[in-house]
């Protein structure tokens, strides 16, 4: 048994309150993580802003330099970090390969970050007057990130955040820690100077050290919704610029002209890969007219041909849900889901696997005949639970769609041009898949959905990022010839 500490100043910090980490595919403790709260935050800030102030004033070259060697050690640590990820979350190795590789597209477009910060110049604006604009960093910015991607929604945030300048405070989830500590050790290696990356780990007292801070500038924040909106709340009320980025209930639209064998593979993948605990999972399909009865009959032999099992055995196609309260969770809506009417295709309840008795796995179930009035379509499950629901037209698909509190992502699967484009026009939704079931945007463009998943206006990564970490300054410049003499008007000034 070891214990996960925090990272504070280019060095591991103790603590005496812990919380014990488990392994999911076999129920049993494997760690403890040292819990945080204010002292923590208070020391991490100082040790940042003591940073801060000689990393802003760094070179670009320098910044970037640091940056791609810490993108060509997260290449060469990638199987031993994503081993770390699956031991503690339960998605596959690969899966957790995966989602590093998501994770460093972000440190390859920060990496080029000279390019974009780029200011502007205009030239005799007035007589004798030029004006031009730039960028400068914030200062100290933290980010609040979930369990179920504890590699790649961090490296969406800080990455950014440190090639503009500032110095960046972690608070992982305390699921699955030591992916966050992982990638402090990378920095290290990397060169990056002490106090510019942070690690506090800890619960909601953690959290609310940060959201009221008066030393950090910025939070960055991904969770479920409730969540997103108090964080959103609390760090605006004390001054902050926010991220918060909520949950989802992802839509996949089958028309009767979808190739039905290649919407369900990719549908089956969409809703099951990493147990369904992604915040672009999707977990409703819906069936338009005649595609219906075909859909469901491909989408349940294709659940039941799930491999499931731990992560790291090789041919594991789904591993376990993190904890065992989101095993109970999930199973409890599948047969909440029974009573209310729907149909119950697949029960993936129950399941046990060989050696791992005591693990929280649970298998893919499919839900036929659901509503919209009932829990397993009104809640975001989060876990590998796939619902149908049938209706007679695009339209009607796309009504359901926008008449959804969340808008995160949705997905249409058609041979038509012209329902693709009549789809990614009208539904309300931040990110559109056509024929692509996990619509996540590459690195160089910004994530981020509408409505309940997406508390404020601003979206994470990409160009979004930028901006977020940054502030602009605008200069207008006069150099007066010193035998000229100008007389200053008290009128406002206009170009002339």
């Amino acid at each position: 048994m070891h214990t996960i500490p925090h990272w504070i100043n280019g060095k591991a910090v103790a603590g005496t309150d812990t919380q014990a980490v488990f392994n999911p595919a076999t129920g049993a403790e494997q760690a403890q993580v040292v819990l945080g709260g204010t002292n923590e935050i208070d020391t991490a800030v100082t040790a940042a802003a003591k940073a801060f102030e000689t990393w802003s004033e760094s070179s670009l070259t320098q910044r970037t330099q640091i940056l791609f060697t810490f993108r060509q050690l997260l290449v060469e640590h990638e199987e031993e970090l994503g081993r770390i990820i699956s031991a503690e979350h339960g998605k596959t190795v690969d899966d957790a390969r995966g989602e590093i590789v998501r994770g460093r597209e972000v440190v390859e477009f920060a990496c080029g970050l000279g390019d974009v910060l780029k200011g502007s110049f205009s030239d005799q604006v007035s007589r004798g007057i030029d004006v031009h604009n730039f960028r400068q960093p914030l200062g100290v910015v933290a980010g609040i990130t979930p369990f179920n991607f504890p590699a790649m929604v961090p490296l969406w945030m800080h990455p950014i955040a440190i090639a503009t300048g500032n110095t960046f405070i972690l608070k992982p989830s305390e699921r699955d820690p030591s992916a966050a500590n992982f990638v402090a050790d990378l920095y290290q290696k990397a060169g990056l100077p002490d106090g510019v990356f942070n690690v506090v780990h800890g619960g909601k007292p953690t959290v609310d050290a940060i959201l009221t801070h008066p030393g950090i500038q910025a939070v960055s924040f991904v969770g479920s919704t409730p969540i997103a909106k108090y964080v959103h709340e609390q760090a605006t009320a004390h001054g902050k610029r926010v991220q918060a980025l909520g949950g989802a209930k992802n839509h996949a639209v089958v028309l009767p002209d979808a190739d039905l064998e290649f919407a369900a593979n990719h549908i089956t993948a969409g809703a099951y890969g990493s147990a369904g605990e992604r915040c672009m999972a999707l977990s409703v399909a819906i069936a338009v007219g005649t595609a219906a009865d075909g859909l469901v009959t491909v989408l349940e032999r294709k659940a039941r041909e799930v491999k499931v099992g731990p992560g790291d055995q090789p041919g594991t196609e789904m591993g376990p849900l993190v904890t065992k309260a989101a095993q109970e969770r999930v199973d409890n809506a599948v047969g909440v889901a029974a009573q209310q009417g729907a149909t119950v295709v697949v029960d993936g309840r129950g399941l046990k696997i060989d050696g791992h008795e005591n693990g929280f796995f649970t298998g893919p179930s499919l839900l036929d005949h659901v509503t919209t009035q009932m829990q397993a379509y009104q809640e975001e499950l989060f876990g590998p639970v796939l619902a149908i629901v049938r209706v007679d037209t695009l339209d009607q698909a796309i009504d359901v769609i926008n008449a959804n509190p969340y808008g995160n992502g949705t997905a249409l699967f058609t041979a038509s041009g012209e329902a693709a484009r009549r789809f990614q026009r009208n539904v309300k939704v931040g990110m559109i898949g056509i024929n692509v079931p996990v619509p996540v945007p590459m690195s160089y463009y910004s994530f981020g959905g509408w409505k309940d998943s997406l508390i404020g206006d601003s979206p994470i990564h990409g160009p979004e990022g930028i901006r977020f970490y940054t502030r602009p300054k605008v200069v207008t410049t006069r150099w007066p010839q010193t035998e000229q003499h100008t007389t200053a008007g008290f009128n406002f000034p206009t170009s002339s």
